[in-house]
């Protein structure tokens, strides 16, 4: 019987040095061997009958073939708190998860914390003796995990988002759910408000703290917002970071979070030639990201762009945002759903320009922009379409941005 691991990404990479494994991914077209002594195989290769477990690559999608015929399937989770996972802080949502696990662990790093998951090291290569594993935490992984379960679940706002690989918005929250319904007595969980009723947290054995905005999150734990140096959307994230110090030490540190610097791509202010300010939010793939970008600028005369891959997401509520905004806002519209948020800001009677390509965007932009006001590229949409990563989309937008005359 042999271990399995599908897909062969920096996931499953890190737990193949071990070696002793069957190593499945759709892009292998004959049998071979790794530096590790792995088997190397096509996906058709697949024998269940001869699997002893089996470990997916956290995007495989349910539909995959090999999950399909899978019969041992755990997650990555599951394996580790098989072999003795050290406490652990799970850190999940639709946005803000990698700044807040990034600011968990600068917060804790003198106390032992280390940070991995979606975000720095593979579970794989975390040390196994540490004292506290700060994890960001995607809805796929949990989606597969069916043992493990974290001393402390921190679950930030959730919004439409993955729906194609969920089936539906249900199933996405469901997943984010879960590991309330494999926590403990000793184990606690701060949850969105509005889940307060839905059966898997009613049942759950773990302490559960309710919020439902920045203030209540911040009076749940009794934290001063005052002296947090984040605005909108950060100043969630710094408050969760402060409210898991707070449960394991007893202490929240304003001074220390403060010192703390928000990572490129996200919500990036840059000024042109001119004074303008233009605001580099590439990594909003989704709608809650873009509608705390509109919420941060409310007060003043908005030119976004939106657009790109919105993997079946129904933008409304992003067009909802901006219909209530107290100056009207104009839409430059790109990617591959470009008519499609025509179409909406039709429908919300917002101005809209069918751009399709960014520079083009970013040359309207240039003619509308007299100057007061903020230029911002905000998508809602992932950027595949036309680019390869969200990264290349902002590093393209900036380049744009110094050349203006």
């Amino acid at each position: 019987m042999m271990k399995s691991l599908f897909g062969y990404a920096n996931t499953t990479k890190a737990i193949a040095r071990s070696g002793g494994w069957a190593i499945y991914d759709d892009k292998f077209e004959r049998i071979s061997s790794d530096e590790w002594g792995n088997l190397l195989l096509p996906s058709s290769h697949f024998n269940a009958e001869k699997s002893q477990l089996e470990i997916p690559s956290p995007g495989f999608a349910p539909s995959h073939e090999l999950i399909l015929k899978a019969r041992n399937l755990i997650s990555e989770y599951d394996y580790f708190f098989d072999m003795g996972m050290p406490k652990s802080v799970w850190i999940s949502g639709t946005n803000g998860k990698t700044t807040t696990t990034k600011m968990c662990e600068h917060l804790l790093r003198l106390h032992g914390a280390f940070m991995g998951g979606n975000v720095g090291i593979a579970l794989a290569d975390l040390p196994r003796a540490a004292r506290l594993w700060i994890l960001e935490t995607s809805s796929f992984t949990i989606h597969y995990t069916k043992r493990a379960r974290p001393d402390i679940y921190a679950l930030l706002p959730i919004t439409p988002d993955h729906l194609s690989w969920h089936g539906d918005m249900n199933g996405y929250e469901n997943a984010k759910l879960k590991p309330l319904s494999m926590m403990n007595e000793q184990c606690i969980a701060i949850i969105p408000a509005c889940f307060k009723e839905r059966e898997i947290v009613r049942n759950s054995k773990a302490k559960i703290y309710f919020y439902s905005s920045e203030q209540d999150l911040a009076d749940t734990f009794g934290l001063e917002c005052d002296k947090i140096a984040f605005r909108v959307p950060f100043l969630m994230d710094a408050l969760f970071a402060l409210a898991v110090q707070k449960i394991l030490l007893g202490q929240a540190d304003y001074e220390r979070v403060n010192t703390f610097v928000i990572e490129n791509n996200k919500l990036e202010e840059l000024r042109d030639n001119r004074g303008r300010l233009w605001v580099n939010d590439t990594k909003a793939t989704n709608i809650d990201a873009s509608m705390q970008a509109i919420r941060r600028y409310e007060n003043e005369k908005i030119f976004i762009i939106l657009g790109g891959d919105d993997k079946g997401v129904d933008l409304s509520p992003v067009f909802e945002a901006l219909s209530a905004l107290k100056q009207e806002p104009k839409i430059y519209a790109i990617g591959s759903n470009t008519e499609k948020i025509v179409n909406l800001a039709r429908n919300s009677r917002i101005s809209c320009l069918a751009c399709y390509e960014l520079k083009e965007a970013i040359k309207a932009i240039d003619t509308d922009f007299s100057g007061s006001g903020v230029a911002l590229l905000s998508p809602a949409c992932a950027s595949l379409d036309q680019f390869k990563s969200y990264a290349q989309r902002g590093d393209i937008f900036k380049e744009e941005i110094a050349n203006l005359k």
